[in-house]
């Protein structure tokens, strides 16, 4: 690759495949590389437009006519957790987050295979191998970290490794917040909404390193599997005029937000 193409990023167009969350829709993507020593600020521009990343990719959906997918992001000083998101913290005081350098583990690796064979086992994942999986974790050419959810073993005091292992969540820090790549949990602890927990988590990490945002991927309206992420407000949806504020009521604000 050039010292041009590493500077000047070129985007690429895919073919058109059936949609994961809208039946009897195609989905097409814009992608390019974030490779070299500007990936991270590429990265931040390219998340701030509403792309995704995925490995050393950046892509956001570019479908004929549909607009369904919509970035969001939570405006993490502002929020403030309802009734139901403080039961699940109160729910999960026994659980410590520890954030490492993003190192793939055969521990992280056994959780991550059974979450994708309980909720998953039909989906485009569901194939991955470890050695996969590690290609997730380590091909990253930006700041990426990694949070293992462990149980604190009360009895014995154990709160680092040794402790079990029951979520796990990749993270890229961005400039203005955090980016949830992609998080996972032991299936057998699903009463815990162990994947609320993790965004309520991100939102205070945040919240303590002075990041405006937590960025949560795409919502799409009325998909059962995004609905989730529309219950953390306020947030900001991006829109063709910018960044739309939504705010705690759930009210849309017309005035976009930059």
């Amino acid at each position: 690759m050039t010292q041009h193409s590493r500077d000047t990023p070129q985007f690429y167009l895919t073919a058109p495949s059936p949609c994961p969350y809208l039946p009897g829709r195609h989905e097409r993507k814009v992608f390019t590389h974030l490779v070299g020593e500007k990936a991270g600020d590429l990265n931040d521009l390219l998340t701030h437009g509403g792309f995704r990343r995925s490995q050393s990719i950046a892509y956001r959906p570019a479908c004929d006519q549909c607009r369904a997918c919509v970035s969001v992001r939570v405006v993490a000083n502002e929020f403030r957790p309802s009734r139901n998101f403080r039961k699940i913290m109160a729910h999960n005081a026994d659980i410590v987050g520890e954030q490492r350098s993003a190192v793939p583990t055969s521990e992280q690796y056994s959780v991550f295979r059974a979450y994708l064979d309980q909720r998953h086992r039909h989906g485009g994942m569901a194939d991955m191998t470890v050695l996969d999986y590690a290609m997730m974790v380590e091909d990253s050419h930006v700041e990426t970290r990694i949070i293992e959810y462990r149980r604190r073993n009360v009895d014995s005091g154990i709160t680092g490794r040794g402790a079990d292992l029951l979520a796990v969540a990749l993270t890229d820090v961005l400039s203005d917040g955090l980016s949830m790549v992609y998080s996972f949990f032991e299936p057998s602890e699903e009463s815990r909404s162990l994947g609320t927990f993790m965004i309520l988590d991100h939102i205070a990490r945040a919240k303590r390193q002075g990041l405006p945002y937590v960025y949560l991927g795409y919502w799409i309206e009325g998909s059962k599997k995004m609905d989730y992420k529309g219950r953390f407000l306020p947030q900001q949806r991006l829109a063709p005029s910018g960044w739309l504020r939504i705010d705690a009521a759930g009210e849309v604000l017309s005035e976009p937000k930059d």
